[in-house]
């Protein structure tokens, strides 16, 4: 299965993985603002410019090709992970799964999973029937807004969108939903061992405050910060602040792993 990476820069690295209506396109910001970093993103599978799967896609499954992917571009030394909402419950699981390629987690406007609620799970799975319905031009029209800020532009309204339509089709959306219908990773939290940043716009109307504050809260060495402006696409509507955050955590985390 043929994956499109995204790889620019030098430094230390650090992989990125988008949320469930985005592309390795989410973090045009990133490459543009961490210029001390070498930064790499995929499109997962099934999104964008990667080829579909050849079934559906566990969450063990979604964490297992990144970690190649990570071990093949970076080495066993590992990277730094960045997960983007869907992206972040992939990194998390790959944080438990492949600990040693895990050099730190940062968790934007991420959650432990839609298991973690029946309703949650249930709307989650719906999503690939709704797609299959609208097409994914309606589709996006029907749910970026949803994505940022209140006080947002018509513009970025219109790039949401834009980039939501371009990045989603099916049956790879539909695996998506799935892997994040069946996570609930409350009760393993307490397992991860690398140092973690949740990250969460104050008006992030998707997953929300209470959810970041949860992953910090149960990982041991987890951390909590809210970037004032921000929706649910906090990396891209506020992204001097999150790139801010992102690169001091990861020179944080490596000054840790000196002490160890």
């Amino acid at each position: 299965m043929s994956i499109h990476v995204d790889d620019a820069g030098a430094g230390m690295p650090i992989f990125m993985l988008h949320g469930i209506g985005g592309s390795a396109d989410t973090f045009a910001p990133q490459f543009a603002g961490m210029t001390d970093l070498r930064v790499l993103a995929w499109d997962a599978p099934g999104y964008g410019r990667s080829a579909d799967p050849a079934g559906p896609m566990s969450l063990d499954d979604y964490a297992d090709v990144a970690a190649a992917i990570i071990r093949e571009r970076c080495g066993d030394g590992g990277a730094h992970v960045l997960g983007m909402s869907w992206g972040g419950v992939i990194a998390t699981r790959l944080a438990l799964k492949h600990p040693g390629l895990t050099r730190s987690l940062i968790l934007g406007g991420a959650s432990v999973g839609s298991g973690a609620t029946e309703a949650g799970s249930a709307a989650m799975r719906n999503r690939a029937a709704e797609l299959a319905d609208l097409g994914p031009a309606a589709f996006a029209a029907k749910r970026a807004p949803r994505l940022i800020a209140p006080d947002s532009t018509a513009e970025q309204v219109a790039a949401a969108t834009r980039l939501m339509a371009e990045s989603i089709r099916l049956p790879g959306y539909g695996h998506a939903a799935e892997s994040m219908a069946a996570t609930d990773h409350t009760a393993d939290l307490a397992k991860i061992a690398c140092p973690a940043l949740a990250l969460c716009g104050d008006l992030d109307a998707v997953t929300g405050v209470d959810a970041s504050q949860a992953l910090a809260g149960g990982i041991p060495n987890g951390v909590f910060v809210t970037i004032r402006g921000g929706g649910h696409l906090v990396n891209q509507e506020c992204p001097d602040a999150f790139n801010a955050w992102t690169e001091s955590f990861v020179q944080i985390s490596e000054r840790l792993r000196e002490f160890q």
